[in-house]
Parts: structure tokens; C-alpha cells; sequence
């Protein structure tokens, strides 16, 4: 049996294999290149991570690149193995598939990097581990009472609007899943950081299956109306995600929750009632009249009814484009019902309790925010035992005095960032 010899090299064009070797030198060496990501984010921003959560962190990143450079070492075989122009053709293909992955894992651990980065001043770094130990607090309040296990976290900083959350699990760039829940929180709340615990509700109904039991409980518990009312109420099913979040950040954060979105999604003539369908989040006007009915239902009378009327007298609903007028005006009527099912209905997702159960809207009411501070003695901002213990309700009691005293918002803000400034610091020094 005569065996068969593969076709000489020289029938492929040289220029063409150098064509090819150069581009799989260059995605080659960006790959190795990637290492570098890691350094560019200095060894003390690193330290201001709880250290599981960077050796998590460190492995994911480590993982991902491994990943990459097998996948070089694939193309750079088959580049080896290359006979004939079909040789080269299946190459171009892989190095092709090779490229996109390397740019799908460069998201990735920039996304990590810029977030650790961001860590860099010593000052910031202390804020974002406060921000760090806070929602862990606020997430584990939660799921240690339900039998599941806290995600390890980062928080950072970033410019824009709003703030997210990347929760652990979700699919990344390169096709991995999340080992770790980063929250992105904004500039220009850093000192207000309710938002966080909106945050780390997303995190919680992720675990636990929050969202599809609100939802369901939304769409089979409220009115059976027909007509518009009734289509309209479907809405709150479709905003549940949202709402849900909304109820936890009430839940650890009262009125400072209510007033700090207030303030975020605030706008000019018909931009709070902007209706997006499909979009999770409700229309705006509903968002904090919601979070009014909220305050209502748990704490009576108080600045939240100055702050409704203040929208109203802003955004009259007359003003609303039409379809988002009539929205408005059918589920206006449902808020208190829609306030008793996020916070006072038992859930199966919650073994059949209640949120307010797991998390007492009353520790965060303003009269007990008060007494803390009675309590306290003037030092709730600077003692270690106040911050150690009550950083969640110290960041309420901020929120609410923001509220209710503008005129000395600055000094409030500053006593708060000092205030995350040791927390960041005490929490980087407990194991």
C-alpha cells in the first residue's frame, strides 16, 4: 500500500503564509499582552478589595486569559499543519473566531481593571470598601435569613445617570459567567448611596427568584378591571424587576431611598412620563409616587406629601402625552395595593414570608433614625461602634437629613463622606 504524502508547503504563496503569520503574531501577542491589564491597577487599589472577593477576581481574570492563550496555541498548530490554500482558508477562519474571543475577553478584564482602577486614590479607594461593606450588609441581611450563601462584591465608581448592577451569573463578554457581582454607582452620588441598595436588590432577586414571584403575585392579585385599567395593570407585572428593587432600598433606607431617585430621574415637562415598552423600569411620575405610597403606608404623615405635591405641582398629568396620561391615571389608584404586595405579601421566594419581615422598613422610619441619633450622643458619625453597627442606618438618617434640611445639604454630605472615609478604613482592617 502505497502511503499518501501531504502536498509540499510551496504550493501555498509565501506571501500569503506571511500574510497570515503576521496577523497571528500580532492577536498572539495581544493576548500575552493582557497580563499587562492587571498592573495597570496598582497593588494598592487592589488591597482595598475584601480579599476573597480579589482572589475571585484574580481568578476569573487568570481563568479567562488561560482560556485565550489555548485558543492561540490552536490557531498557531493549525498555522503549523498548513498544506494547501484550503489550509489556509481554514486558518484565516480560526485566527477570525480567535480574533473576536481576544476581544471579547479584552472586555472583560478591562471592565475588571477599570473598576479596581478606579480604587487608586487612597480617599476613594476607602469610600468604595464602605460602599463594599455596605451591600454585603444589605444583601446577606436577606439571604442569611433565607439559606443562601452572600456573593462576593465589588462597587465602583463611574460618570452617568445611574446607577446597575453586573450580578453574579450573568454571561460575560468572553462566554464565562460572573464570579463575582460588580455594582456601578455614580459620581454624583456617591455620598447618597441608596441607590447601592437598589443595587443589591437586583443581586437578592436574582438568588432567589424574587422578580417571578412579584410578578406573578402583580399580575394575579391586583383589581381585575377591564378596559384600559385592566390592560394597564399588566404594566406593573412587566416593572416588577424594578419595583422589587425600589422596595428593597425602601426597606434599608426609608425616605432617603424615595427622595435620592426622586432627585435621579426628576426632568423637564413630559420627560417623567416617558412610556419605553419593554422597558423595565415604570414611568417615572409612578416611580416616586410609588415610593411616596411606600412612606405612607409605613410611616403616616410626613415630608414624602410635600414631595408628591411638589411632582404634581411639576409635572401636572394633563401635561402627559396622551397614551401616558391615561397610563398614569388608571394605575395611580393601584399604588397602595401594588406597595402591600412588594412589602407586606408573603412569597414563596421568601418561604413564605414578607419582605418587611426579612427587612423592617420601621428601623429605617424617621423617628427611629432620630432616636439612633439621640442615642448616639453627637457621635454616631465618628464613633467606631456607631459606624461598625449602624452604617446603614447612618446612610438613611444622612439621606433623610438631606431631605428635610437643604440648607445644610454640603456639611450633611461631608459628614457622610467622613463617615464612609473610617468605615472603608475599619473594614480593610477587619480580617
Amino acid at each position: 500500500m502505497i502511503a499518501l504524502q501531504p502536498a509540499p508547503p510551496d504550493r501555498v504563496p509565501l506571501d500569503l503564509r506571511q500574510q497570515l503569520l503576521r496577523q497571528i503574531n500580532h492577536w498572539e501577542g495581544a493576548a500575552e499582552r493582557l497580563d499587562d491589564f492587571e498592573s495597570t491597577a496598582t497593588p494598592a487599589a487592589w488591597a482595598t478589595l475584601e480579599r476573597y472577593v480579589g482572589v475571585t477576581m484574580r481568578e476569573e481574570l487568570k481563568s479567562a486569559r488561560a482560556q485565550l492563550r489555548r485558543e492561540a496555541s490552536l490557531v498557531r498548530t493549525a498555522f503549523n499543519a498548513v498544506r494547501s490554500r484550503a489550509d489556509v482558508a481554514r486558518v484565516a477562519d480560526l485566527l477570525a473566531v480567535f480574533r473576536n474571543r481576544y476581544l471579547q475577553t479584552e472586555l472583560l478584564v478591562d471592565f475588571y481593571v477599570d473598576a479596581v482602577r478606579a480604587r487608586g486614590s487612597e480617599e476613594v479607594g476607602a469610600q468604595l470598601r464602605a460602599c463594599d461593606t455596605m451591600a454585603t450588609r444589605a444583601i446577606s441581611t436577606a439571604l442569611d435569613q433565607l439559606g443562601h450563601k452572600t456573593p462576593p462584591l465589588l462597587t465602583y465608581f463611574k460618570p452617568g445617570r445611574g446607577a446597575s448592577i453586573l450580578r453574579i451569573g450573568t454571561k460575560l463578554w468572553d462566554g464565562s459567567l460572573s464570579r463575582v457581582a460588580a455594582i456601578k454607582l455614580t459620581y454624583h452620588n456617591r455620598f447618597r448611596t441608596t441607590a447601592l441598595f437598589h443595587e443589591c436588590g437586583h443581586q437578592v432577586a436574582g438568588i432567589t427568584g424574587w422578580n417571578q414571584d412579584f410578578a406573578q403575585a402583580l399580575r394575579g392579585k391586583l383589581p381585575g378591571t377591564g378596559g384600559l385599567a385592566g390592560e394597564a395593570a399588566g404594566e406593573f407585572g412587566a416593572w416588577a424587576s424594578e419595583m422589587a428593587a425600589d422596595a428593597f432600598a425602601f426597606a434599608h433606607s426609608g425616605y432617603a431611598a424615595v427622595v435620592a431617585l426622586s432627585d435621579v430621574v426628576a426632568g423637564r415637562g413630559a420627560e417623567v412620563f416617558r412610556y419605553l415598552p419593554g422597558d423595565p423600569h415604570p414611568i417615572s411620575y409612578l416611580r416616586v409616587q410609588l415610593g411616596v405610597e411606600m412612606c405612607r403606608r409605613f410611616y403616616g404623615m410626613g415630608p414624602w406629601d410635600e414631595l408628591a405635591a411638589a411632582w404634581k405641582e411639576f409635572y401636572p398629568t394633563g401635561a402627559a402625552p396622551d397614551f401616558a396620561g391615561e397610563l398614569v391615571a388608571a394605575l395611580t389608584p393601584l399604588l397602595p395595593r401594588v406597595v402591600d404586595l412588594a412589602l407586606l405579601t408573603p412569597l414563596p421566594c421568601f418561604h413564605g414570608r414578607r419582605l418587611a419581615d426579612i427587612i423592617n422598613p420601621l428601623r429605617v422610619a424617621p423617628s427611629a433614625l432620630r432616636l439612633m441619633e439621640r442615642n448616639a450622643g453627637g457621635s454616631a458619625y465618628v464613633s467606631s461602634h456607631w459606624i461598625w453597627t449602624e452604617c446603614l442606618r447612618l446612610t438613611a438618617l444622612s439621606g433623610l437629613r438631606y431631605a428635610t434640611d437643604p440648607e445644610r445639604g454640603a456639611a450633611i454630605l461631608k459628614q457622610q463622606e467622613d463617615m464612609m472615609i473610617r468605615l472603608g478604613n475599619m473594614s480593610q482592617e477587619t480580617p
